[in-house]
Formats: C-alpha cells, sequence, structure tokens
C-alpha cells in the first residue's frame, strides 16, 4: 500500500521561525484575495513560493523559482542535516465547543506518488485542468515542493501517536495562532526505528485524499513528464520526483472533523420569484416555514437528506420526500447517490433549477460556496445573493464509503478543518537531494 519516506526538509532559519507567524500562509486554494494581497507585502513570506505572482519580465513560476534560488544562497531557508518524519499537530476551537480544545495530529513525509487507478491513494473529487497545470507548472518550475497535501489512514491500534506525542514535546516552531484560529506545532523525528515503525503502519494501508487533489495531480504530472524525458529503463523509481510531500492524519481520531460547507445562489436561472422558487421546490420537499434563520442548522442536524433554505422573505427546511429519490438518474455509486450533497445538486440544481448535471454545476458561475452561517445570511440580507442553502457536514465514514466505491462526490462536498498552513516545511525533489530517501540514509549507517 502507501510508500512513504522520511525527508531532508528545507525550513526558515532560526531567527525566522521565532516569528513563524509572520511567514506562514494559507493554501492557494482557500487564500483570499484580500489576505494574499497583504502577504505579498511581506518579502519572505512563503506565499511567494505556494501562490507567486508575476514580476517583471518573470512569469509567476519563474519569479518563485528566482526567489526560491535567493532565498536558498542567504540562507532564509535552510536544509535539515538528517532526513525524518516531521510531526504536525494543531490546536483549535470548533463553533459551539469554546471549552474545548481539540488537537488533530498527524506527520509530514514523502509518499510515492501512484496514479488512481492503483488504489493506493483514493481520491473523492474531481479536479478543473487549469488547476492542475498551474500547480504542475510551478512544481516542474521550482522542483520543490512548496505546502503538504492531506491524506487520511485508519489505524484504529494508534501505534504511531506515543511516538508522535513524545516527539511534540520539543517543537521546532509554532505559531500563536495562524489565520483561523488554530495553533500549529511542529516537531521531528529522525530516529531510524521509530522512522521504520512509520513506514511499517503506512505500508498496510491505503491513503484517502482529504484536501490537495489538484496539487496531487500536478505531482502525478510531473512524475509522468519527468518518466518520459527518461526514458525506457533510464529511470529506478526511486527518484525524489516520484515522491510527494503530504501530511498523514489518523482517521480514528474524533479530531479529524469536516465542517459543512453550504451553497448560496447568486441568481436564480431564468429569473424566477421567491414564490415561484418554492413552489418547484414542494414535488421534491417538504417545505416547512421557520421562524429564525438561526435555527436551521439545529433543526437539520442528524437528519438525513434535510436542508435550510434562506431567502430575503423567511426562512424554511427542505426535507426530500423519501419516495422521489429513485429519480435520483446520475451514473454514480450508491454510496453517492445516499449523500445529502447529490440530493440537493440533482434536485435543486437540476430538476428546479435546470443546470443539468455534475459537469454543467461545477461550471455555473450562479453558485458560491460558503462555511459559515453567518455569511450566508448576511450575503442573502444585503442583496448579494437570491438564496442560501445550507447543509450537514459528510461525515468520515462516507468519505471512506465513496472512496471505496471508486466514485467522486459533489463539487465542494468536504471542508476539513483546521486547514494546513503553507511554510513550515518544505522538500526538494531535485536529482541532488535524492540520498534524502530513509533507505540511503540507513544504508549508510548514519
Amino acid at each position: 500500500m502507501a510508500d512513504i519516506q522520511p525527508v531532508r526538509g528545507w525550513r526558515y532559519n532560526p531567527a525566522l521561525s521565532a516569528d513563524i507567524d509572520a511567514v506562514v500562509s494559507p493554501l492557494f486554494d482557500v487564500v483570499s484575495p484580500r489576505q494574499r494581497e497583504a502577504l505579498y507585502q511581506n518579502p519572505l513570506n512563503s506565499i511567494h513560493l505556494s501562490v507567486p505572482r508575476p514580476e517583471p519580465g518573470l512569469a509567476p513560476a519563474e519569479a518563485a523559482a528566482r526567489r526560491l534560488a535567493q532565498w536558498q544562497a542567504q540562507g532564509v531557508l535552510r536544509e535539515d542535516g538528517l532526513p525524518g518524519i516531521y510531526v504536525y499537530y494543531q490546536y483549535f476551537r470548533l463553533p459551539g465547543e469554546p471549552g474545548r480544545e481539540r488537537c488533530r495530529k498527524g506527520f509530514m513525509c514523502h509518499i510515492r506518488a501512484t496514479d488512481w487507478a492503483e488504489g493506493v491513494v483514493l481520491r473523492h473529487e474531481n479536479t478543473l485542468p487549469a488547476a492542475v497545470n498551474d500547480r504542475a507548472e510551478l512544481l516542474a518550475e521550482l522542483q520543490f515542493e512548496t505546502s503538504a497535501t492531506h491524506g487520511l489512514y485508519r489505524d484504529e491500534a494508534f501505534e504511531l501517536e506515543a511516538l508522535m506525542d513524545a516527539a511534540i514535546q520539543d517543537p521546532l516552531c509554532q505559531t500563536e495562532e495562524d489565520y483561523q484560529g488554530a495553533r500549529d506545532v511542529l516537531a521531528v523525528i529522525q530516529d531510524a526505528p521509530a522512522i521504520r515503525q512509520f513506514q511499517r503502519v503506512l505500508a498496510g494501508r491505503p491513503v484517502i485524499l482529504a484536501d490537495g487533489h489538484h496539487r496531487y495531480e500536478g505531482a502525478l504530472a510531473y512524475r509522468q513528464a519527468r518518466e518520459l524525458a527518461a526514458g525506457p529503463g533510464g529511470s529506478t523509481g526511486h527518484e525524489a520526483w516520484n515522491y510527494h510531500l503530504m501530511y498523514l492524519t489518523n482517521m480514528a481520531s474524533d479530531d479529524v472533523r469536516i465542517l459543512p460547507t453550504h451553497r448560496l445562489l447568486l441568481e436564480l436561472p431564468g429569473g424566477l420569484s421567491d414564490a415561484e422558487l418554492l413552489a418547484r421546490l414542494a414535488p421534491y420537499f417538504v417545505v416547512t416555514p421557520q421562524a429564525e434563520a438561526q435555527d436551521l442548522p439545529d433543526l437539520m442536524a442528524g437528519k438525513r437528506w434535510a436542508f435550510g433554505l434562506y431567502l430575503p422573505g423567511g426562512a424554511y427546511k427542505l426535507r426530500l420526500r423519501p419516495e422521489v429519490h429513485a429519480q435520483l438518474s446520475w451514473d454514480t455509486t450508491p454510496e453517492v447517490k445516499d449523500l445529502d450533497l447529490t440530493v440537493l445538486h440533482f434536485f435543486v440544481l437540476e430538476k428546479v433549477l435546470g443546470i443539468v448535471g455534475p459537469d454543467a454545476q461545477r461550471s455555473w458561475p450562479g453558485v458560491a460556496y460558503v462555511r459559515g452561517l453567518a455569511e450566508c445570511l448576511q450575503r442573502v440580507d444585503r442583496g448579494e445573493a437570491r438564496a442560501a442553502l445550507l447543509t450537514n457536514e459528510v461525515t468520515l465514514a462516507q468519505v471512506e464509503a465513496v472512496c471505496q466505491s471508486g466514485a467522486v462526490m459533489p463539487a465542494k462536498s468536504t471542508f476539513f478543518y483546521p486547514k494546513t498552513l503553507a511554510g513550515l516545511l518544505f522538500t526538494s525533489l531535485r536529482a541532488a537531494d535524492a540520498d534524502a530517501l530513509f533507505d540511503g540514509y540507513f544504508a549508510q549507517g548514519r
């Protein structure tokens, strides 16, 4: 199953690591335009490598490569002397749990970039070709991993947690509080027997990709390009470019959390009025008016195929009429058809609004994806959206079931929280750094 290797990480030098909050950044697909512009003001922030912008005479990837070379030459980034497994803990709180601090435990390493068909790394989302190409181009230019994707493995025995708990007592760096309110702590394990234990545990398990489908597919594209350039027999399979930086967490833990992602309808096709929308929903849903929109999440919680609808004229609970579920005609697996979000996309976006099929829905500009209830309600109230469709979160069990079925979920089905950060750890894929693989380290008796 999963082939993982330790890495000789590149990290900010000690002076910058002491103020790591100033140089870390959100991932490329969650950073807002306002955050991005603020982060660009710091010439040493990791955003310049992970989400580069063009510079005079240079495309974004070329600008990032020049900056990376400067940072390495100036000692802004330094390579650790020994390979290791990098332990990464995130301490956070959830809405509704003000008195409880959770900790998502995980570790970063290289994982062999295998094709989806091999069944080692499993996906639950489709990707957009333009975003994959963007990530592949950046990787090819830098030969450097600027952020880790997020993978999930299942270990009910929690075999690795004691090793990680011990390592985290001696952190390399930690944030005070990141952009989402979490505290991020990084440590490293360089003990050979301990690293072998990590490899043994993962070798018997598949990995579900939680976040980073575009970056992972970019790594696959880069690996395939390097294999093609090497020609038949020209590569061994152990080159660094066969691997990809991933953050791995145990989904047997209660602290691996998924938050709901609501749908904002920025427009109603055909100029539908609120009354016409409600009338079109009625054949498929039991539509129940509610006095307070704030109550909708509680009214939906734990209920199958239940949703909230917020319009300028009021709030409604929607519950699919069970007998109509058989009309869900998309060519997908039963596991996907059972999902709340599949029901929402088929019966509301397709049957009611006429946006037919997952591909058309993914490209339709009339829908936006929002995590917070308050933002949904405010944007409708301000006239920025015609309606908000509120959803329950997808469960880990559903993610596993869909991945095992070989199908994918509707767009923006999962929001794993908290998001990892860019800038805590970088890794090289250059040929000169191929001995960073643990097999080489171990063979030399270090």
